[in-house]
């Protein structure tokens, strides 16, 4: 490490990552986390609004999806570090501290995803519309995210020798001067220079946010499928920024469970990218109890749709003929009148209207005289 130690690092990790005010600490992970949540739900409405979607939608699903997000994160993230929470010398109730760190993005995606269906069906709006709407901002919310785990001093690389390494500081507590690299403050003593591969993963969520928003922008994506691409773009960079870390972790056949569960995320998202339908969706489709589209797997009911908006089509354009081809008798009818006399046509048609009325009377007079009483 002596080496290692000599070389300037650019990137100085924070002394300290709370900071109390009275009794109360000041989480700067809790701070990230919550400045991501309102940028999301902020850009996400907006976004909304712009594809013709009522105003409040997003605030209103997410007020199941953010909590079952944040539960559904520390679920995956003790699932998957269960050593750190539980055998000899751990202290389960730890894994209840959400305030120290932890989530794990599969987690949080997949079970906040739950409470944006469940606010969705109450709402009665279309989930993979909403998805595609809020889609940058939740990956902008992980990028800013990822300043939490800066100030953690967590979620970094192995030891390097670049010029942008990351300083990771010892830490104790101010009062009883123990360790405490979470909660603690620094003295200035490097404990060792390693890849900020929080901050590799945070420059990839930008250049995807700004990429999707692009892709919207040009192809006008919908149904869920910009959605499956922000999925796909994350999974893809966290796949190999996985690949850097050398904290402790769970593996699957040898390899890191973050870096298996990306590869396969990344698979399923492209497969909905490819199978679900093109294009995007009306305004109409948007509000409350619209028009729904079915989902990519319910093949026998996206045949069926499908036969309806063709059967829907050919209804309009046979409308829009039979419209031409009034159009081209009347056409016909006023070349036939001679229009060299001002006022020929004009006379033409009233003629012909007196005449249907004098014929109309006579009916009427037939029709009368037929129904009266016959004398015997």
């Amino acid at each position: 490490m002596g080496a290692v130690n000599s070389v300037l690092a650019y990137i100085p990790s924070p002394p300290q990552g709370v900071w109390h005010l009275g009794p109360f600490p000041l989480r700067a992970y809790a701070l990230c986390i919550i400045i991501g949540i309102v940028v999301a739900i902020w850009w996400g409405e907006r976004r909304w609004q712009q594809r013709g979607g009522q105003p409040g939608a997003v605030l209103d699903v997410a007020m199941f999806a953010v909590p079952f997000g944040l539960i559904g994160g520390r679920i995956y993230h003790v699932a998957t570090d269960w050593q750190k929470y539980f055998g000899e010398g751990k202290n389960p109730v730890e894994a209840l501290y959400i305030w120290q760190g932890g989530l794990g993005i599969w987690g949080a995606v997949f079970v906040g995803g739950i409470g944006a269906w469940i606010g969705c069906r109450v709402y009665k709006i279309p989930l993979p519309a909403l998805g595609d709407a809020i889609a940058p901002g939740v990956l902008l919310a992980q990028a800013i995210g990822r300043l939490g785990n800066y100030f953690n001093q967590e979620l970094y690389g192995r030891t390097t020798e670049v010029p942008w390494g990351l300083e990771i500081f010892y830490r104790f507590d101010s009062e009883t001067g123990a360790p405490d690299m979470m909660n603690g403050v620094s003295t200035g003593q490097i404990k060792e220079i390693v890849h900020p591969t929080f901050l590799y993963e945070l420059i990839w969520n930008v250049l995807i946010v700004v990429l999707l928003v692009q892709l919207d922008k040009r192809f006008r994506i919908g149904h869920g499928r910009l959605f499956a691409l922000y999925v796909a773009g994350y999974s893809f960079g966290r796949f190999f920024v996985e690949l850097m870390r050398s904290d402790e972790a769970t593996l699957v056949f040898g390899i890191r469970i973050n870096s298996f569960t990306s590869a396969l995320v990344f698979l399923c998202a492209m497969a909905y990218f490819a199978l679900a339908t093109k294009g995007r969706e009306t305004p109409e489709q948007l509000q409350p109890g619209g028009e729904r589209r079915p989902w990519p797997w319910q093949i026998s009911a996206l045949r069926a749709a499908g036969a309806a908006d063709n059967a829907a089509a050919a209804d309009d354009a046979a409308a829009a003929s039979g419209s031409d081809t009034a159009a081209v008798s009347v056409t016909k009818a006023a070349k036939q009148t001679d229009m060299s006399e001002p006022g020929a046509a004009a006379e033409a048609a009233d003629e012909t209207a007196d005449a249907g009325s004098a014929k109309a009377v006579d009916d009427t007079a037939t029709e009368s005289t037929d129904s009266g009483p016959k004398k015997s």
